[in-house]
């Protein structure tokens, strides 16, 4: 009888599903491999909806396995042995419920004008678990950059330490808030696809990671576009059209295609989506250096990798200084946040040098949590900017554009003396900087460093003059780059000869001692001050 029972028994427990087996037994057997595809919809929780990580194609660069996700209660005590462990198991979550506000300092969100395309959630302060769960979202479609010790350090009198973010696949930081929005869009919408009015990263982001997750996209540029961007955003994959003689023009041509097509126009703004994925960048500095005392970030009318990087930090250790650099020429930041709002009407310039520093103020959730969050805000000359390039090409191999190089600016130029022999973060966000503006942009970095002089003096028109003059400018070490002669239209008597020289020198110093040289031996030699 017992033998009988026990057979029945055991059928019973061979007919039942894995899943009503391990949810009596407390014991769990670690070999056995747990069927997801099998779970029912009904099962799931009715506010949220998981999506376990799947195992997709390594996409921009990434190699090996995807690193395990890290839980966002866990983030401050994280440590490495998360990651030797191998066990760490994290589901990813899509909260459809509303937020709870968690960055209680913050104030009190501003409806946004209604001239602009906002997703549902742009009126939605960021929260830290919001960042959190961008950083496990987008962290197989961005790279995480290093965060290295810069040889500038010596220089400058600080451990300086440089975030690359312009190692990404598109050069820009805008990645990282590109992805998170494209991925948090409805299936429905990826569908019929978006459209963008721009040649800024921005863009470039959007076609390209719009095309990696093969949601169509369309780019209209303005004819006077730059060759050079149509061809790339081309290639990331997008369907470039060229379209009136401004943007201004591209923008109502974009909607109208938009409102005729059901594409979703977008544009950079400060949403709740886009500024998280903006945000993961403080994640990842705080992460990767310990003991940090300030981080400095690009900042202008586009301040959303400020905030949002802004709120991550403050979240992790209040104490660490958050501070914000813009061109003295383009003050938005500073002006919005004086004035209390963004200000609409300051006038910007639309050289390609400046990008996206000379913006107008986007959105007044990262004005607000810009205002609340980040310890200062500072403004820096164009000459700042120009010599932080040069130091970054020449101790770090990196070519950045105005807005990677402007938080190093603010050390060339000395506004911020309260952080010397601390530990500092500098955000390089950005390298998209044309070949066209490279040249000019080293050219005048070194003549405003001192480096490249150029004089003018007066020579008899005989034989040996002009050798003597080269004589002394290789005694006393200086190169020379061009040197011209003019016979014809000269003021002084006849038979002269007016010799014009460029030379490059080693530093300030140098320059000094070869202009007492010149000078000794040509009493009217003509120094031409940069």
């Amino acid at each position: 009888m017992n033998f009988a029972a026990q057979i029945l028994y055991s059928r019973v427990l061979k007919n039942r599903s894995p899943r009503d087996r391990t949810r009596e037994d407390e014991d769990y057997d670690p070999f056995w491999q747990r069927d997801d595809n099998k779970i029912k919809k009904q099962d799931a929780p009715a506010l949220c909806d998981l999506h376990c990580c799947k195992d997709e194609p390594i996409r921009n660069g990434l190699i090996g396995q995807k690193p395990p996700s890290i839980n966002p209660e866990r983030l401050k005590d994280f440590g490495e042995e998360d990651y030797l462990n191998g066990d760490v198991k994290t589901w990813e979550m899509k909260i459809v419920s509303r937020n709870e506000e968690l960055l209680r300092d913050a104030l009190s969100r501003i409806p946004q004008s209604s001239n602009r395309t906002n997703l549902s959630s742009s009126n939605k302060l960021i929260r830290f678990e919001d960042i959190s769960a961008a950083a496990f979202k987008i962290q197989c479609g961005v790279q995480k950059t290093p965060c290295m010790y810069s040889r500038l350090s010596k220089q400058y009198g600080m451990d300086i330490y440089l975030k690359k973010e312009f190692l990404q696949y598109t050069g820009s930081v805008k990645e990282r808030g590109v992805l998170y929005l494209l991925t948090s869009l409805p299936q429905d919408q990826q569908r019929k696809g978006v459209i963008v009015a721009s040649d800024s990263n921005f863009s470039m982001a959007v076609a390209y990671h719009a095309s990696e997750l093969r949601i169509p996209v369309f780019v209209i540029m303005s004819t006077s576009t730059s060759p050079a961007r149509v061809k790339m955003c081309r290639e990331y994959g997008a369907m470039v059209i060229s379209y009136g003689t401004t943007a201004k023009d591209s923008q109502t041509h974009a909607r109208r295609l938009a409102q005729e097509n059901a594409y979703l126009y977008l544009e950079e703004e400060d949403s709740a989506v886009y500024l998280s994925g903006l945000g993961t960048v403080g994640l990842e500095v705080y992460e990767q250096v310990p003991k940090l005392d300030a981080v400095i970030f690009p900042a202008g009318g586009h301040c959303g990798l400020l905030a949002g990087s802004a709120a991550a930090l403050k979240h992790l250790n209040p104490r660490i200084s958050v501070i914000g650099v813009e061109s003295e020429n383009f003050p938005v930041l500073q002006q919005s946040l004086k004035a209390g709002h963004p200000i609409e009407d300051q006038a910007c310039s639309n050289h390609h040098f400046y990008g996206d520093v000379s913006g107008l103020c986007f959105g007044s959730n990262s004005l607000q949590l810009t205002g609340k969050l980040v310890d200062k805000v500072v403004a820096v000359r164009e000459e700042d900017i120009l010599i932080s390039i040069l130091r970054l090409l020449e101790y770090e191999r990196a070519t950045v554009d105005a807005e990677g190089a402007i938080g190093l600016a603010a050390l060339v130029a000395g506004k911020l003396p309260e952080l010397k022999g601390k530990r500092v973060a500098i955000v390089i966000c950005s390298g998209n900087l044309e070949l066209h503006l490279l040249q000019q942009c080293i050219a005048r970095a070194l003549t405003l460093d001192n480096r490249v002089c150029r004089f003018s003096l007066v020579l008899s028109d005989s034989p040996g003059d002009i050798s003597k003059l080269l004589e002394i400018l290789a005694r006393e070490e200086a190169r020379v780059l061009d040197i011209k002669q003019e016979h014809t239209f000269v003021t002084s008597e006849l038979f002269t000869v007016e010799v014009t020289c460029t030379v490059e020198t080693r530093d300030k110093i140098h320059t000094a001692q070869l202009r007492n040289a010149l000078l000794e031996r040509y009493p009217t030699a003509a120094w031409m001050e940069r």
